[in-house]
């Protein structure tokens, strides 16, 4: 038997209507805060990942999925999301649009080979933003605000951004040279992978996972001691706009997020989730104002956050949160005859293109199956199909929460489902304004 390579998943069912649900919730939300989709391919040059995402980092040292395709050309299927579609914004001219700053969004596939674990694996969705062409602090606090509020709407609790600076190029500079300073006496204590790491990129010691608990890291300068008078104001002035946009905040001095082109803002959004333990990191990401110029672009600031749907919806299950799912058929047709067969498909094609969820048989089942078909779909009503009613211009429709039939006029069953699915209560003078006549809106036994 073949089956499904390590780290990856099948989608289907009730599982993945939740997907959809949550994917709903995403489009509607960006639609509100005015963020276009944008979607990017899914494998691209090697050279647009390995320089945007940064050669120290472990996404690029560990995890690519690296390849040389038939014309000799290297590429890298997508790790993250960020990259490609600053190469997208650089490609399309996008800076040259009217309209700043790009805000744009992406809901995709990501592809990382590490070990495969709960809430990790080697195939990912990843929903995230990215503003380009504007550096105001406002900017960074709405971008923060974006995966806040989702957590929230979907029903996430103590939701809360874990905040830090990383200053401006000269800010930085000088906090990487005290963090050289500071770990030079202790690189025989480090992990080997930090002691490779003490050289190319200092900061990225503090985001080691092998020595996240060691008193080194603890007692390791800080960020915020580094920081010149506009990157000081600056951090204020992004505190004050998640103030105003009512999103809780801590500083965490010791967050500096894993990728190299991180600068100023840097972000955490966690919530409070039974069974992940210490870590509920939903999602991260920060300013990057040095990347599209390093990608061949214009000097171009820009901020980003991302988020694992795979790890989301664990949340979701694991805090037993019911998402408001519509799980049902408005109708499902039944038959028997070739002819009521017929009728049934033409009749199928007419409601769904009304806008209305419909299914029929099709397996060609008893009625006492057919009945059975349609509890599975949870189906609101049934209409069963009769060939000496339809050539009476009549159809048999039954209500399957009340047991209720009515006999409804052909040319009037869409004003019965409009007035069915727009009030709870269905009255016999509403009714009887759609129906054939008064002889056909007595009520018939099962």
């Amino acid at each position: 038997m073949i089956v499904k390579p390590k780290g990856t998943y099948d989608l289907y069912g009730s599982e993945a209507k939740k997907w959809q649900y949550v994917n709903g919730v995403i489009d509607d939300l960006m639609s509100k805060y005015n963020y276009d989709y944008i979607r990017t391919p899914i494998f691209e040059a090697s050279e647009v990942f390995h320089r945007g995402v940064g050669e120290t980092t472990d996404i690029v040292t560990k995890e690519t999925y690296d390849f040389v395709d038939r014309g000799n050309r290297n590429m890298t299927l997508r790790p993250e999301g960020t990259a490609g579609i600053v190469r997208s914004y650089i490609e399309n001219k996008m800076y040259g649009d009217p309209t700043q700053p790009v805000k744009l969004y992406y809901n995709g596939t990501m592809y990382r080979y590490e070990r495969p674990q709960s809430g990790r694996d080697r195939e990912l969705t990843q929903f995230g933003v990215e503003v380009l062409g504007c550096d105001d602090a406002l900017i960074d606090a709405e971008v923060i605000s974006i995966p806040v509020n989702l957590l929230k709407t979907l029903g996430l609790k103590e939701v809360k951004v874990n905040i830090n600076t990383l200053g401006d190029r000269e800010s930085r500079d000088n906090y990487r040279q005290a963090l050289l300073k500071y770990f030079k006496p202790h690189l025989k204590d480090l992990c080997p992978d930090c002691q490779e790491r003490f050289n190319k990129n200092p900061l990225r010691i503090l985001d080691c996972k092998v020595d996240k608990d060691s008193e080194i890291l603890k007692n390791a300068p800080v960020t915020l001691d580094y920081l010149n008078e506009e990157s000081k104001k600056r951090f204020d002035d992004v505190k004050k706009y998640l103030t105003l946009l009512e999103v809780e905040y801590e500083v965490d001095t010791k967050l500096v997020r894993g990728l190299d082109y991180y600068n100023h803002t840097v972000f955490e959004i966690e919530a409070q989730v039974a069974g992940f333990g210490s870590n509920n990191v939903l999602a991260g990401g920060g300013r990057y104002n040095g990347l599209v110029d390093l990608l061949g672009g214009p000097p171009t600031p820009g901020i980003s956050f991302g988020m694992g749907l795979g790890r989301l919806m664990m949340a979701l299950d694991l805090e037993k949160i019911e998402l408001p799912i519509s799980d049902s058929l408005d109708a499902y047709i039944m038959y028997v005859s070739q002819n009521e067969k017929e009728y049934a498909v033409t009749l199928t094609q007419y409601l769904r293109m009304n806008g209305y969820k419909v299914d029929m048989e099709y397996m060609n089942r008893s009625l006492k199956g057919q009945f059975k078909q349609a509890d599975r779909y949870n189906s609101k009503h049934l209409i069963i199909l009769n060939e000496e009613e339809l050539q009476n211009d009549v159809i048999k429709i039954k209500d399957n929460k009340t047991k209720e039939e009515t006999l409804v006029g052909i040319d009037y069953i869409l004003y019965y489902f409009e007035e069915k699915t727009s009030s709870e209560e269905f009255t016999d003078e509403e009714l009887a304004r759609y129906l054939e006549n008064d002889e056909n809106s007595e009520n018939m036994e099962d």
